[in-house]
Order: structure tokens, then C-alpha cells, then sequence
């Protein structure tokens, strides 16, 4: 009896081994998960701001990069003192990038990916911050998954870093709230001036901020805030003054085509926003949940304020001279949507929804996913074709005439200089100054067009038109310059372009 107790009761004993190792491994599974929660949205959001990258042509913000980062270290200053001021931490960082890992597409935009999955990282705190770390978890995947954010995670300018200091800068508030000392306000204000170092228009979250502060002010009344808060951003803003002061000079070059928003602005700036008009539904839908539910209410319209107020505060103050609301300038917002989409989502029961609402709001951006991946996704024009017309064809001497005038703006100078290869080296006939030595992102042109093309035998023209108008957008006198002095070899077009071989009448070719 003994001996047959003992076998029957063997298993019994093993069973319960067995749970508690079960036990044991879902604990250690919940461990790790809680401490590594952070590391899989910011995985996510790098893997996707990588792949494709290559694919999209350079458009001309992403060419005035690449021509500013490629440019000496005293050249690049001698730049900004005319334009682009406010990029200037942006171009200085890229052009370290540059000279390190070079400029290929994917090479040349992986540091915005690398911003944006850094953003995630903060996504991801904030929301464990505000709402718990399933919350932290979900509001993470949800921002990796956002098509704007794909999509600016492939842009060569610096949103993606802007998007990451008002990250950090959220969450390093909120930390600081709770316990107000100089030690986490210094990383606050480090965070807030590199926000306003790459985008001068992310301060405008400084406004919810101060609105967090006062509320939890008033609530504690410390003096850790009522103190703490306003050193820290005028520590924050003293570097930045004297990029607001030369940016304010610069301006009128700059954004002089944006115009005052309107009421219907306001409509349509969320499809700009995310990227998707659906997916932006998805998203201020999921984030209005939060206040059915009282043990969220304060939370979430913390973090709501930090999402829609910089939008009200950016669009009233585009109602002056100067107009900034355009969607990718408010790109700092969607981290602080993201959080509150989250906190709407992970309420839900039951729990299965979560599941259901992430993936419902992947699917719904798969073919926007897919669009900001094609190769005329962030320029209409195909640049690099025309590229290749003109390096396939080229001779030692040849000339080239990128069409400029009111089309300036496009930087088709600067994108054939990218894609072209190094052997090829045409001569930009009719600039009298080229960007370089201009100081400048535009060539200076040429007064005399037939005294600069006098020793070019053969030009290729590059214009924004059709093979029956091949010289649209040149000015008068270098048409006439090129109609009169030279003879058509060949014309050929891509795609927005029109590439034509000139050869100088009776010359041998």
C-alpha cells in the first residue's frame, strides 16, 4: 500500500513542480517585459523608418540638406550667416554624418530614423509615466506604427529630432513634477533647448507645460515648481535667442509661402499630421475614450493639453506676418497623441481589444505605409532618371544648364550634382556663382549667357517640361543663347523632366 501511495502520489508532486516553474517563468516573463517594455516600440519604429529608405528620390529640403552637410565646416557657417539659420544644428550634426558614413539615401536618413526610434523610447516612458506600463507598451507600438512617423523617419530634416527633444522634454517634465530639483530639471532644459535648436516652432509646447506646472502648483503648492520651472527655461532658451534673433532676419526667404490658416486649416492639417486620413481617425477617436472613465480624466488631459495645445497656440500665432502651421512643423504633437490614443485603447474591455485596436490601426496605414515608400513619394519630379540620361552621355568638357528662374526653389541644380557619379563633373554654364560660392543655396546667374557658354561645346538642359518645350522656365536670353548657337542631338524624358543634348552649330561631334 505504502509503495503504491507513494507511486500514485508522485505525479501529483511533479504536476506542482511543474506549475511553479510555469509560475516562476511567467513572473521572470513579466519581469523582463516590465523593465524591456521601452525596447520593442523603439525596434519597431527603427525597423520601419529603415525599410524602404532607398527608395524615395531626394526631394528639395532633403537636396538643401545634403548641400549644406557637404559643404566645409567655415563654409557651412559662411551659409547660415544668409539663410537657414535655424538649421544650422540640424546641418552641423549631418555634416559630421556625412563625413563619417556618407551620403548615400538610407545612410543619409538613418539619423532621423534613429531620432524617431529614440522618440518611441520616450513615447513609451510617458505613458507608463501617466497611465501604466501597459499603457507605456501599446501608446509605444501605436506611435511606431503611424505612418508620419515612417515617413519622417526617412526625411533628411530635422522633425524627427525635433520630435524627440519634446519627448524627452514631456516625460523629463513629468519626472520633474514629482520631485522638483535641480538634477532633473537640468536635463528638462537641455531637452527644451535642443528642441528649439532644431525646430524653433517645438518651443510652442513650452505653453502646455507651463499650463502642467501651474496645475500641479496648485494642487502641492511647492516652490520646487513655482522656482524650478522658469529657471529651467530660461536656461533652456538662452542658446536659442540668438537663433530666434537671425531667424526673425531670415525669415522672409524661408516660409514667406505659407499664409495665414484658417478655421478649414485646422480640418485638414491631421491628414499631414499622420499621414493618413484614416489612420488620423483611428487615432482622435481612440483618444476622446479616456474621458468616459473618471480614473483617467487628470492624466489624460494633462497629456491631451501637451497634444492640442501647441496646434491652437501655433495657429494663432500664424494670424500675425509670419504663418507656421503646416503639418510637419506640428509633428512634435504626435508622440503626445500617441500616449493618449493609448491610455483610450488599453481602457478598453475586454483586454483583447488592445490587440484589436493596434492592429486595426496598422492595417488602416498599410497602404499609406506603402505609398511613402515609392520613389516619387517625397518629390513628383524623377530627378535621378534625368541623371542618368545625362551621365550616360557625357564627354570630358560638357556643360549643363539646370533650369533655375522661378523654378529655383526645386534645387534641380543640387539634385543632379547628388545623383550624378563623381566622373561626371558638367560645368553649370550659366551660373556666374555657384551655390558654394555664393554663400548661398542658390547660384547667382550669369548676366552675359553667350559670354559664359562661349567655351562649352556641348550643353545638356534639364527643365521641368515637355520634349516640344525643352528650354520652359530659361530666361529669354538664354534661350536665345541656346537656340542660336547650338543644335539639338537629342531629346529624352522622364518622368516631370526633359533632358535635351545640345552641341554647338558646326562643331564635330
Amino acid at each position: 500500500m505504502g509503495s503504491s501511495a507513494v507511486a500514485q502520489g508522485a505525479p501529483a508532486v511533479s504536476g506542482g513542480a511543474r506549475q511553479g516553474s510555469s509560475r516562476r517563468r511567467d513572473g521572470i516573463g513579466a519581469v523582463l517585459l516590465a523593465r524591456t517594455f521601452w525596447l520593442w516600440p523603439a525596434l519597431l519604429t527603427l525597423g520601419l523608418g529603415v525599410r524602404g529608405s532607398w527608395r524615395p528620390e531626394l526631394w528639395r529640403d532633403e537636396l538643401a540638406t545634403w548641400s549644406a552637410a557637404t559643404r566645409s565646416t567655415g563654409d557651412l557657417l559662411d551659409l547660415l550667416n544668409h539663410v537657414d539659420a535655424v538649421s544650422g544644428m540640424y546641418y552641423l550634426l549631418m555634416h559630421f554624418w556625412v563625413s563619417a558614413f556618407g551620403d548615400s539615401p538610407t545612410v543619409f536618413r538613418l539619423p532621423s530614423a534613429l531620432a524617431m526610434a529614440g522618440a518611441a523610447v520616450f513615447v513609451a516612458l510617458t505613458g507608463r509615466k501617466q497611465f501604466g506600463t501597459a499603457t507605456g507598451l501599446v501608446a509605444g507600438l501605436l506611435f511606431a506604427v503611424l505612418p508620419s512617423v515612417s515617413r519622417f523617419s526617412q526625411e533628411a530634416r530635422s522633425y524627427a529630432f525635433a520630435v524627440l527633444a519634446v519627448a524627452a522634454a514631456t516625460w523629463l517634465l513629468l519626472r520633474a513634477l514629482e520631485r522638483p530639483t535641480v538634477l532633473r530639471w537640468l536635463p528638462y532644459a537641455v531637452s527644451v533647448a535642443l528642441a528649439g535648436l532644431f525646430h524653433m516652432v517645438a518651443l510652442c509646447v513650452l505653453a502646455p507645460h507651463a499650463v502642467l506646472v501651474a496645475m500641479r502648483w496648485w494642487r502641492g503648492r511647492s516652490r520646487g515648481l513655482l522656482i524650478g520651472f522658469p529657471v529651467a527655461v530660461l536656461v533652456a532658451l538662452a542658446p536659442v535667442a540668438p537663433l530666434v534673433i537671425l531667424g526673425r532676419r531670415q525669415v522672409g526667404r524661408q516660409i514667406s509661402w505659407l499664409h495665414s490658416p484658417t478655421l478649414q486649416d485646422v480640418a485638414t492639417v491631421w491628414h499631414g499630421l499622420f499621414q493618413s486620413s484614416l489612420v488620423s481617425l483611428c487615432v482622435l477617436a481612440m483618444a476622446a475614450l479616456p474621458a468616459a472613465w473618471s480614473a483617467g480624466r487628470r492624466p489624460a488631459f494633462e497629456i491631451g493639453l501637451v497634444a492640442a495645445l501647441p496646434l491652437a497656440a501655433v495657429w494663432i500665432v500664424s494670424q500675425g506676418q509670419t504663418a507656421y502651421f503646416i503639418d510637419r512643423y506640428l509633428l512634435f504633437t504626435v508622440p503626445a497623441w500617441a500616449v493618449l490614443a493609448a491610455a483610450g485603447l488599453t481602457a478598453l474591455r475586454p483586454r483583447a481589444m488592445v490587440a484589436v485596436g493596434l492592429i486595426a490601426a496598422a492595417l488602416l496605414g498599410i497602404q499609406d505605409q506603402q505609398a511613402l515608400r515609392n520613389r516619387t513619394s517625397h518629390e513628383w519630379a524623377d530627378e535621378k532618371g534625368a541623371a542618368k540620361i545625362v551621365a550616360d552621355g557625357y564627354q570630358p568638357g560638357d556643360g549643363m544648364v539646370p533650369v533655375r528662374g522661378e523654378e529655383a526653389y526645386m534645387m534641380l541644380d543640387f539634385a543632379l550634382g547628388y545623383y550624378l557619379p563623381d566622373r561626371v563633373q558638367p560645368k553649370d554654364v550659366f551660373a556666374a556663382k555657384t551655390p558654394l560660392q555664393n554663400d548661398d543655396l542658390y547660384a547667382v546667374d550669369c548676366p552675359e549667357p553667350a559670354a559664359c557658354a562661349a567655351d562649352v561645346q556641348r550643353i545638356w538642359v534639364v527643365t521641368y517640361s515637355t520634349p516640344e518645350d525643352p528650354f520652359k522656365g530659361l530666361s529669354e536670353a538664354e534661350a536665345k543663347v541656346l537656340k542660336s548657337d547650338y543644335k539639338v542631338q537629342q531629346t529624352k524624358h522622364v518622368q516631370g523632366l526633359t533632358v535635351t543634348l545640345l552641341a554647338r552649330s558646326g562643331a564635330a561631334h
